[in-house]
């Protein structure tokens, strides 16, 4: 079991990295001439947002799955890349909080029907 979360973990980050290493084809127009440097980046957001909504649905389908030291790591993981993409794409976190609180509700959830049974 500890094999194949170490795999689907190393598979996720490298669909994040090959997302933020992907250069897109949008290009954007502004008085005549294209956007260049970090407002071509930041254009190209939206790559990287995909990449962080399936990490995040990732996560908590993993939380279902496996336990203990490993979901530690994980969300660990989860957080280190919440923060760089605050900090590369600040515009963006409003819409990854939604996310973040029906992780908590699910793990609410989850913690109060084991305490129950």
């Amino acid at each position: 079991m500890k094999k194949i979360a170490i795999v689907l973990v190393i598979m996720v980050l490298a669909l994040l990295a090959a997302v933020l290493l992907q250069s897109s084809d949008i290009a954007i127009i502004v008085n005549g001439q294209r956007l260049v440097g970090p407002a071509k980046l930041a254009t190209e957001g939206w790559g990287v947002l995909v990449a962080i909504v399936a990490l995040f649905s990732v996560a908590i389908l993993l939380v279902f799955v496996f336990a203990g030291v490993g979901l530690i790591v994980l969300g660990v993981l989860v957080l280190a890349g919440l923060l760089a993409v605050w900090f590369a794409f600040p515009f963006l976190l409003p819409l990854l909080i939604p996310l973040f609180l029906v992780w908590i509700f699910v793990a609410a959830v989850r913690r109060s029907t084991q305490s129950g049974a």
